[in-house]
């Protein structure tokens, strides 16, 4: 008899230890813990790409992704890490998973809703990304989980500690030249404009109404310098394409002064802006400065008896300082089909213009990375 109860008891208390489980309980968190929420495209999409129907352009489960950090494509957009990877193991967080990931729970850490290809606006690439819209609402259901799970206060607590990396926008502008957009025949540029910033002033308010307070967002990179913009120009010349540089300008405008209103109106809302325009367009002028190397041909062929024109690069690897100068992380070139890299072929109309085919473009790599450390910086201040 005693021996039957002191193995009854053996095997309830292995249930109660070491036996995993799907409910977050009454977990009791560390005082100064603060989750990472994560909303966008893929700038910072993990994987929730891979849980959905959608097309190859789309996807980032195949190689080369992930090869140099993971060894195997994990659905990033990235040959390795992205910037949200690199603030999790900054504040010691692990890599926050992606919301469609199968039987993840662990959600007291933060959860990654971002989709490559989606946009602010539910028009683009709509049926084949997870809208920034469609991201709120799972967001709206996990907060009700925790708030389940935890309790009220407890959830109420993690929420507002939490830091929100938001980045959004790009896909929007893109998809006036990329597809058969009419909305710039029906708007004017600023009316477009006034559309994509109210729908992502409209999440960012529906974030704070359930919550969260602390809003990290990065704005657009000068679009026309991109690949994707100079390989789709008409003239395709490698020149950027002034007209979405403008557009993204403007939008950087617009937000700025929309995030300042909503500081104005919604008590403890806190945000911070990194200006990857700026950064990326410095590194673009003035490459030495920034100790980069020159990008060098790659898989270039060409066909002509006469000129030929070619752009293209290798790929780069950086070190990142972050406040007292300690290195934190390198990072490698990123590839996406639909922004960072491309096949260009230059269509002759006559018999003595060339046709090139390009592996890589100049500077795909820094739309990807090079704000990473204003990212960083946010993180150091309210982590």
């Amino acid at each position: 008899m005693v021996s039957f109860s002191f193995h009854f008891y053996f095997l309830v208390l292995f249930a109660i230890f070491l036996i995993p489980t799907h409910s977050l309980g009454r977990i009791c968190l560390p005082k100064q813990h603060v989750a990472l929420f994560i909303l966008g495209d893929s700038l910072f999409d993990a994987g929730n790409n891979d849980y959905i129907n959608t097309t190859t352009d789309n996807l980032a489960n195949y190689g080369p992704y992930g090869e140099t950090f993971f060894n195997y494509p994990t659905g990033r957009y990235s040959n390795g890490r992205l910037i949200p990877d690199f603030i999790a193991e900054f504040a010691k967080l692990p890599f926050i998973t992606p919301h469609l990931y199968p039987g993840y729970h662990q959600y007291t850490d933060g959860t990654n809703f971002a989709s490559a290809g989606a946009g602010a606006l539910v028009e683009t690439n709509q049926g084949l990304v997870i809208d920034l819209k469609t991201q709120l609402h799972y967001y709206k259901k996990l907060a009700k989980l925790l708030r389940t799970r935890l309790g009220h206060e407890e959830a109420k607590t993690l929420l507002a500690r939490a830091v929100y990396l938001i980045s959004i926008g790009s896909n929007d502008y893109f998809a006036l030249s990329t597809s058969n957009s009419s909305a710039l025949q029906t708007y004017s540029p600023e009316e477009y404009i006034d559309i994509v910033i109210g729908n992502l002033t409209s999440v960012i308010k529906g974030i704070y109404k359930k919550g969260g307070r602390k809003i990290a967002i990065p704005n657009l990179a000068p679009l026309g310098c991109l690949p994707i913009a100079r390989a789709l120009s008409p003239n395709n010349t490698g020149a950027c394409v002034e007209e979405l540089s403008t557009l993204a300008k403007l939008h950087n405008e617009a937000l700025s002064k929309s995030l300042q209103e909503l500081e104005n109106q919604l008590d403890g809302f806190k945000y911070s802006i990194a200006d990857t325009y700026t950064s990326l367009s410095e590194r673009i002028k003035n490459p030495s400065e920034y100790d980069l190397s020159r990008p060098k041909p790659r898989s270039i062929v060409t066909a002509s008896s006469s000129s030929s024109q070619t752009s293209a690069t290798t790929s780069s690897q950086t070190h990142v300082a972050v406040a007292s100068s300690s290195s934190v992380a390198s990072s490698s070139s990123s590839t996406h089909a639909s922004s960072c890299s491309y096949t260009a072929a230059a269509a002759s109309s006559s018999s003595s213009s060339s046709t090139v085919a390009t592996s890589y473009s100049p500077y795909s790599f820094f739309y990807r990375c090079c704000f990473f450390h204003y990212m960083v910086f946010w993180a150091t201040n309210w982590i």
